[in-house]
């Protein structure tokens, strides 16, 4: 206890020191804190970001794909379990991330070290072979997205070609086609878009994004709405799909690859530091990103619950996996079409905004280890008409084309859009949303080992784990299932 009291006492004593300096500066003649105005604590230009700001950028990063396979989700645990576990997601999520926010900063909230990104936030508070640990989930769960939203992509574009076709037909028509084509087609926009150096200039990316992802989720509750009008009542049951449309074992598989679903629909804990990052203060970062995590979290679950809800009340049990594309609705088939073309628009964008930090902690880590290679580190200038120069260097050119054409290339092996989604969704939750904020939250703010807070943090931690594997259990089932049925390359849907 004294020695708690002592840190306690130092971290006061810290803060009136702080406030005497910033006293001091605001003092002086208006000419020469100019000079401190434009700049923040760590030498950084300063941030201007504010509550709105982060909320969009936390709201277009998690309202993505994950919200179309929500519908079957809800039909797999029943009126009662669906909700329920939404809603037990959306408060881990928030509470783990307002954890987080208190890990932007190490050791202190107001004056502390920044850290710029998440792995950064691991390697000032725990260290050691966790970095490492973290480092490896992270870009592999980025590998992943990439895979999922590939697959997300073509089927969306394939949908939009189906439900023309079917349209022409007159419904006699059933349009079976391969989704390789337009991997490939998404595969390779991706490619040139990967080629532009530093994406994070490219702001209204993240506006498109979530005009597109508003534009898609709502038409997609918007058509549940009018299909439970035009049935009269709300389709479903209070435990889910019945044992007997599917086997009992089947049952269990598909409950567990459910929560890794909705799992997968709130992971956004990856970037939140990252955005924290952009977030001017005073008030303290942290402050204005735990009310930014509440509104979009709020904004966010209302919209799944919203999203999921209505695609169950409309179709039941027989919910598709993928609430736009699996032909649950035919008939304005321009909205579909309009609902499809966001998705995709919003999935091109999507996956660079994921894919750019691991090609950046690539090359970063390239040109560390080969300072001299001509292959890595030069810069070729190519003269663009009308643009300035476009700087090229090789070592780039050629890692991100093989990063996407392998991206590309698993898409087509495994294009099973829910399985994969539940397998990402399981592998990311526990150790990026719970396991490290919560240890990181424990070693920043000293927390006794065994005392009753800590204890809770521990159950929740381990809780969250039993229900990560079980989802990861129930994803990897369901891929060794579609896989007896299938064949590569030739599947059709």
């Amino acid at each position: 206890m004294g020695e708690n009291a002592a840190t306690k006492n130092n971290r006061n004593h810290h803060h009136h020191h702080h406030q005497v300096c910033d006293f001091s500066i605001e003092m002086l003649p208006q000419s020469v804190s100019k000079g401190f105005d434009s700049f923040d604590d760590d030498g950084r230009l300063k941030r201007t970001g504010t509550l709105w700001t982060a909320s969009a950028h936390i709201i277009t990063a998690v309202i993505g794909s994950g919200v179309l396979s929500l519908a079957w989700a809800i039909a797999q645990l029943g009126w009662i379990a669906g909700p329920a576990v939404m809603f037990l997601f959306s408060f881990v999520s928030y509470y783990t991330s307002c954890l987080l926010s208190d890990c932007y900063r190490t050791s202190d909230p107001v004056s502390g070290k920044r850290n710029y990104t998440y792995m950064d936030s691991v390697r000032s508070i725990l260290g050691g072979a966790k970095v490492k640990a973290c480092g490896f989930i992270q870009y592999f769960n980025l590998f992943g997205i990439a895979i999922g939203y590939t697959i997300a992509a073509s089927i969306s574009m394939m949908a939009i070609k189906r439900s023309n076709c079917f349209h022409e037909s007159n419904g006699e028509n059933l349009c079976h086609m391969s989704s390789t084509p337009y991997m490939i087609i998404f595969g390779v926009a991706e490619i040139l878009l990967s080629q532009i150096p530093d994406f994070d200039q490219i702001w209204w990316l993240s506006i498109v994004a979530a005009v597109m992802s508003f534009t898609y989720s709502s038409i997609g509750l918007g058509l549940g709405i009018a299909q439970v009008a035009v049935n009269g009542s709300f389709k479903g049951s209070l435990t889910g799909i019945s044992i007997g449309a599917v086997t009992e074992t089947q049952k269990i598989w598909r409950s567990c690859q459910a929560l890794g679903d909705i799992a997968f629909a709130y992971s956004f804990s990856v970037i939140l530091i990252e955005i924290q990052d952009t977030v001017r203060s005073p008030p303290s970062e942290a402050k204005t990103m735990k009310k930014a995590t509440f509104l979009s979290t709020a904004v966010t679950t209302t919209f799944y619950m919203l999203c999921g809800c209505m695609g169950y009340a409309a179709f039941g049990d027989a919910a598709p996996g993928n609430l736009l594309t699996g032909f649950g609705f035919y008939n304005p088939f321009w909205l579909l079409d309009i609902a499809n073309a966001a998705i995709v628009i919003h999935l091109v964008g999507a996956y660079q905004v994921y894919c750019q930090p691991m090609f950046a902690f690539i090359e970063k880590q390239a040109a560390q280890r080969w300072p001299d290679s001509e292959f890595v580190a030069k810069e070729i200038k190519i003269p663009v008409p009308g643009l300035g120069q476009y700087k090229m260097n090789l070592f780039r050119l050629v890692w991100r084309t093989i990063f996407v054409t392998l991206t590309t290339v698993i898409s087509m092996l495994l294009p099973f859009f829910n399985d994969v989604v539940g397998i990402l969704g399981a592998l990311g939750f526990w150790p990026l949303t719970v396991y490290f904020p919560v240890e990181m939250y424990i070693k920043q703010k000293q927390i006794p080992k065994w005392s009753t807070r800590w204890v809770c943090l521990q159950v929740l931690s381990m809780a969250c784990l039993v229900i990560s594997v079980m989802a990861a259990a129930g994803s990897i089932a369901g891929v060794m299932l579609d896989l007896k049925s299938y064949r590569p390359f030739k599947t059709s849907y």
